[in-house]
């Protein structure tokens, strides 16, 4: 299974805690995620269009699917060994 660029980690991560898994339409800072990020998490499985926004038809309204969750759970605890092998600094 691919593994998420950091751009596709960030936008999917931002969907895990959101009712429905919804996904941004814009970063932290209000701006538009790219485009290209979310059709690459589209086509890799992890996302998937939920609605057609009327307003802005142009916009790509997704949420996280089951396996987006997957690979974002796989990625925690990934995360969280590499914490615990790390060498404390006091």
């Amino acid at each position: 299974m691919a593994k998420p660029s950091t751009s596709q980690i960030r936008y999917l991560r931002r969907g895990i805690s959101q009712p429905g898994g919804k996904l941004p339409l814009f970063d932290d800072e209000g701006q538009e995620i790219d485009v290209r990020t979310i059709r690459a998490c589209v086509k890799a499985g992890w996302a998937e269009p939920w609605f057609a926004n009327p307003l802005k038809p142009d916009w790509l309204v997704c949420r996280l699917t089951d396996q987006g969750r997957a690979v974002m759970d796989r990625l925690a605890v990934s995360e969280a060994k590499g914490k615990e092998k790390s060498p404390s600094v006091d």
